[in-house]
């Protein structure tokens, strides 16, 4: 069973992760957990420049040292190193066996966020802990969940984390079922169709697998884009968790092509967890 006791909080220091500490240390008081507050500083290529400028290792450490010191109820550990973010927090998550990871909002670049994954996703993809991006001011406990599955074993550990991070929440779900042309004629009755009976065959199993919250609200399954699907229900339910596997199709280990559109622009704070 999910139980985070380690929780690994990676800050940029910029308003992106401004929530970050913040949302962890609520979960630590709420789980008894230890945090580990981590920042990495990219190593650069030194060019020469005029005047003496202050070492960032030491200036880093120094702002994170003042961030610890605001929450003296809890334990935290500072971790700084000239390294890249997406290998850092990985290999950190490792040694200290985080179960959790809180991130910030990634640095949108235009061109590169077209050609490669951004560190956030690198960071996802290299470890097998839960990762949640808290971008929200409100550090107040999760009121509504919503889940976004496709009945995939990492889509039920996903409603499984969420609901030990979040036990008051309500938990809701929904399931985007995309129709082939023939099944969207005026005159198709959907609920009658093979892809909707399948579907429902596949909930069916879904909510027999062991560990999901009791108080899950009969996912919904509803026909159309996944992005479309999704947007209505969060306009319609306003949660303040959105909750996603991290199946790809192919690797179970893998974001999808939705979960990482998705984590590059989320709602609101996301979840994304992996096959347990």
């Amino acid at each position: 069973m999910f139980d985070p006791k380690i929780i690994l909080a990676a800050t940029d220091l910029t308003r992106r992760s401004a929530a970050v500490l913040d949302r962890a240390a609520q979960l630590a008081r709420a789980h008894g957990a230890r945090i580990a507050l981590v920042h990495a500083i990219e190593p650069r290529v030194p060019r020469l420049k005029l005047g003496q400028k202050a070492d960032p290792l030491r200036k880093a450490n120094a702002t994170l040292e003042a961030q610890r010191a605001s929450y003296p109820d809890l334990e935290i550990t500072c971790h700084v190193a000239r390294e890249k973010p997406e290998t850092l927090v990985p290999r950190l998550a490792r040694e200290l066996n985080a179960d959790l990871i809180v991130l910030g909002l990634h640095l949108p670049r235009r061109v590169l966020d077209t050609l490669r994954l951004t560190n956030l996703e690198r960071i996802t993809q290299a470890t097998g802990c839960p990762v949640l991006i808290a971008h929200t001011h409100d550090v107040a406990p999760y009121r509504r969940i919503l889940g976004a599955i496709t009945f995939a074993p990492a889509s039920a550990q996903a409603l499984r984390v969420a609901a030990r991070l979040a036990p008051d929440a309500e938990m809701h779900a929904i399931h985007a079922l995309q129709l082939p042309l023939s099944a969207k004629l005026p005159s198709t009755d959907l609920m009658s169709t093979t892809e909707m009976t399948e579907a429902e065959l596949l909930r069916d199993a879904f909510l027999a697998l062991d560990g999901l919250p009791a108080d899950l609200h009969l996912p919904e399954i509803v026909p159309g884009g996944v992005h479309e699907v999704l947007q209505f229900r969060i306009e319609e339910l306003q949660p303040d968790l959105v909750v996603i596997g991290s199946y790809s199709g192919r690797h179970p280990e893998n974001l999808g092509n939705y979960a990482r559109d998705l984590m590059r622009a989320p709602p609101t704070d996301m979840l994304v967890a992996k096959p347990e």
